[in-house]
């Protein structure tokens, strides 16, 4: 691989550092922080997030249209980019270092506006990267590399409570070192991205309404068939994500020490896993990858139920195995994505990139919703409750959430992707008639 290559792809995709650090605080750390810590009551907190989440969603299909259709000096990603790094920045800060005596009304606003700097950054930079590489293996380098940076901020992220605790500092405190980590770095990093990458030039496209594009879109076969597996498999990956600390606490007794290294192994497994995703998607094709560490993980699944308390060596194996498969989700789907974007452009004259990723993130976040309101009323419905000793505990029904839900969400998406029509060859094919027409 050219050096000013592999330059290039970790410049554009040492941002996703900064992006990845806010995700467990916002996942994680902030709702029981706000519950419990700053007073709201789980009602009152649920409710604010729910609204900033519900008010996120709707912004992406627009940001999405305009990262396709903007033309300025410095490109169609860049100001969009640029603008979601000051709104995210200042939703980060007072979002993570709230004042005492703050209210529902501070929590819903504040996380709005980092959804909103999040989506205007997101769309744009995921559109972007996918115009980076013609080529079908290049793309799934460039977000190979991106996810890796992600993973990286994910682990950082989540090292600093504990660190911070070692060190006699509160919970509070933690997430300030958590915000003031995520500006600083990203005013480095984020001025490296629009100054010194090219955004390259978009596809010559008509000027179309949303409608007619979304309408042609909607006739796009591989979209539909991509869409659909990533929606069952970001639900297969939701309903454990959400059931992690449960299942550790509950089915092994794991302790606070125990847990975030089972974490860590997870996260960790994920980084190793992209490169070898990587090079197998260079031998079977990208989809046939994905869909080989699906089945990774339903295998690893389908250990869960025998397991019992105690039992933290074998979950560690199974969180590394699942690790593993999670670098196939962050890295290959996406590159599918940018095949799926060219696509539609040799089959419409659309430029749509944006739109396209603006789908798939409502779909992520969707899927990920969706993963509470599925797991939790299902798990009371079946009697568990974490507030009853394990022996009193429905505890084979958590560990039967856990897993066999998530292998028939994955065994459905593999039926799905197993024969993906957009292969390494017929994207070749795709692409020369595209060069013919420019």
């Amino acid at each position: 691989m050219p050096g000013s290559t592999l330059w290039r792809d970790a410049r554009y995709g040492s941002v996703a550092f900064v992006l990845g650090l806010p995700t467990i605080p916002l996942l994680v750390l902030l709702p029981p922080f706000y519950a419990e810590t700053m007073g709201l009551g789980l009602t009152a907190t649920g409710i604010a997030l729910f609204a900033a989440r519900t008010l996120d969603v709707f912004s992406d299909p627009v940001v999405g249209y305009a990262s396709d259709r903007l033309n300025s000096r410095r490109g169609g990603r860049k100001p969009l980019i640029a603008a979601g790094a000051l709104l995210g920045a200042l939703g980060a800060y007072y979002l993570l270092t709230p004042e005492n005596g703050v209210g529902a009304w501070y929590l819903g606003l504040w996380a709005a506006l980092l959804y909103l700097g999040w989506t205007l950054i997101n769309i744009p930079y995921l559109a972007w990267g996918a115009s980076l590489s013609d080529d079908y293996q290049g793309r799934t380098r460039i977000t190979s590399v991106r996810e890796v940076f992600t993973l990286l901020g994910i682990l950082t992220a989540a090292a600093v409570p504990a660190i911070a605790a070692g060190y006699g500092y509160s919970e509070r405190i933690s997430l300030g070192f958590i915000a003031w980590g995520t500006i600083g770095i990203g005013l480095i990093l984020f001025p490296v991205l629009l100054f010194s990458v090219p955004e390259t030039r978009k596809l010559r496209t008509a000027r179309l309404t949303a409608g007619t594009v979304l309408a042609s879109i909607k006739r796009n076969k591989p979209f539909g068939l991509l869409i659909a597996g990533w929606f069952l498999n970001s639900l297969a990956n939701g309903i454990p994500a959400v059931l992690f600390i449960l299942f550790m606490k509950h089915v092994l007794t794991a302790s606070d020490v125990e847990r975030g290294i089972l974490t860590t192994i997870y996260f960790l497994a994920g980084i190793i896993g992209i490169p070898i995703w990587l090079a197998l998607s260079g031998k079977v094709g990208k989809h046939r990858s994905w869909c080989f560490a699906m089945i990774l993980a339903c295998g690893a699944f389908a250990l869960v139920p025998m397991l019992g308390k105690d039992d933290i060596v074998a979950f560690a194996c199974i969180c590394a195995l699942t690790g593993l498969a999670l670098g196939a989700d962050m890295a290959l789907p996406p590159a599918i994505q940018a095949d799926v974007a060219e696509y539609e452009y040799f089959r419409s004259g659309h430029e749509a990139t944006g739109t396209l990723f603006a789908i798939w993130s409502m779909i992520t976040k969707l899927s990920f919703a969706l993963s509470v309101l599925i797991a939790f009323p299902i798990l009371d419905a079946l009697g568990f409750d974490p507030q009853l000793s394990p022996k009193d505990n429905n505890l084979l029904a958590l560990a039967m959430i856990y897993a066999v839900v998530p292998i028939v969400l994955k065994a459905g998406a593999i039926s799905l992707l197993w024969r993906y029509p957009l292969t390494a060859r017929k994207q070749a094919v795709i692409r020369r008639h595209i060069e013919k027409r420019t």
